[in-house]
């Protein structure tokens, strides 16, 4: 390996490495918004051979989550968001999932109460509150308070708590760059520190075959030549 690839793959290293001490660090930079759902009540049942329905919610890509409370249709469920089979589902950017109510069905696939392209930037009720309603399916409502920083209509919250998240956004925007800029500045100074050690060996090697050349020479009794 030559010294251009071996120092190209010790810089690449120490940025992965910084990237993922910067992550760690600061992890409220990256979205996690929890979904979980705040009510939901069911008009209609599909599974003829059963008496009580089992109901699901599942997004593409994710965890099949049952509600196990839903049982009858025309009743009025409403939770605490605390539950164990809590939260549905969890975004981690503004990216829309592809999600839907189902009812498991024995025979055939199962039935599809409905299915939707749910959004952070739905959630723009108050604490972020989302209702989705579908006529002679369900009505459900959801909350998300972590999707309101993505959306352009949270005006509900106070001034105050605005400009409180622009000063909290400003004091880390200012500390990610004092870390990124400490980080960088102990790379470059550990990479100054490796090359100079490098040079010294080589020095230290070159010197150590020069004496063993005069060492050789010594021992053949070569002279100069007249």
């Amino acid at each position: 390996m030559s010294f251009r690839r071996m120092r190209n793959s010790r810089v690449s290293h120490l940025l992965l490495l910084f990237f993922s001490i910067f992550l760690t660090c600061f992890p409220g930079l990256i979205l996690s918004a929890d979904v979980t759902l705040s009510s939901i009540e069911i008009f209609t049942t599909h599974e003829w051979l059963r008496a009580t329905p089992t109901v699901y919610f599942l997004c593409i890509g994710g965890n099949k989550t049952l509600l196990p409370d839903v049982k009858k249709k025309h009743v009025f469920y409403a939770f605490k968001g605390e539950e164990s089979w809590q939260p549905l589902t969890n975004f981690t950017g503004k990216k829309c999932k592809r999600c839907g109510f189902y009812e498991e069905d024995k025979i055939l696939s199962d039935d599809v109460f409905d299915e939707w392209e749910l959004c952070p930037s739905d959630f723009v009720g108050p604490d972020g509150r989302y209702v989705h309603f579908k006529e002679k399916e369900f009505n459900a409502s959801f909350l998300c308070p972590e999707c309101l920083s993505f959306s352009a209509g949270s005006i509900s919250a106070p001034a105050g708590n605005h400009v409180k998240k622009r000063t909290n956004v400003a004091v880390v925007i200012l500390l990610s760059i004092l870390v990124l800029t400490i980080l960088v500045l102990v790379m470059v100074g550990a990479y100054k520190y490796w090359q100079k050690k490098k040079r010294e060996q080589d020095q230290a090697r070159f010197l150590k075959l020069f004496e063993e050349g005069d060492d050789i020479e010594d021992e053949l009794d070569l002279g100069p030549m007249i």
